[in-house]
């Protein structure tokens, strides 16, 4: 088997690092940025990059603009929720597997998660919260998105939770948010606990609606 060539591994790397910065904010939505800044950056060379960008661009992460350079997506309303009903809709999906399956293993850990951080959220402020809270938050969203047990519906999956963070960096979590959402996370589990798949889909349509609100898309 022959191995993979240096281009080819610069350009994986590249990837990883664009998407890195997308995850954490550190390249934001509707940001324009050269060729060249994004090789200042991100550190790879110029051919790795337009790799990265080129995959970045068929997951709709991103835009190329001809003689401009890249504008990472803008958080529209209309991109909003268009990615949020994606996500619902899978999320639906797999807690309806994961029901039939009777995969409950990490259950009781990802409420432990919840609970913790929903009492943190309550008696204490700090800058440290969002972004634990965005892992616990994730921890559930990943949890379902496992349970399709479908690689190339994991895989779209992936690509629209990057969307997703892209949102989240130009809305973060505040501590009120941080509460409302680990308490409607907590009715997920509770549903999917109880094996109720009516239950589960409501739950999650209804922090899906809570979410839009949040972000200000009606």
């Amino acid at each position: 088997m022959s191995q993979p060539t240096e281009g080819a591994l610069s350009a994986d790397k590249a990837q990883r690092a664009l998407w890195a910065a997308l995850r954490t904010g550190e390249l934001r939505d509707g940001q324009f940025l050269s060729m060249s800044q994004l090789v200042g950056i991100l550190d790879f060379p110029i051919a790795a990059i337009r790799e990265a960008v080129k995959q970045a661009s068929a997951l709709g992460l991103v835009s190329t603009l001809p003689k401009r350079g890249v504008q990472v997506m803008e958080a529209r309303p209309e991109t909003i929720r268009d990615c949020l009903d994606f996500r619902m809709v899978f999320d639906q999906e797999g807690a309806r597997r994961r029901i039939a399956g009777s995969a409950f293993s990490e259950l009781k850990a990802l409420r432990a998660q919840h609970d913790e951080m929903r009492h943190t959220a309550r008696n204490r402020a700090g800058n440290d919260l969002p972004p634990k809270a965005i892992e616990v938050d994730l921890a559930l969203h990943n949890y379902l998105a496992e349970g399709l047990d479908n690689p190339q519906l994991t895989a779209t999956y992936d690509a629209n939770r990057m969307r997703i963070a892209i949102i989240q960096n130009a809305r973060p979590f505040i501590q009120d948010r941080i509460v409302s959402a680990m308490e409607e996370h907590l009715s997920i589990i509770d549903a999917l606990e109880s094996r109720d798949v009516e239950a589960a889909e409501h739950a999650i349509r209804y922090h899906c609606e809570q979410t839009l609100r949040w972000w200000g898309v009606a």
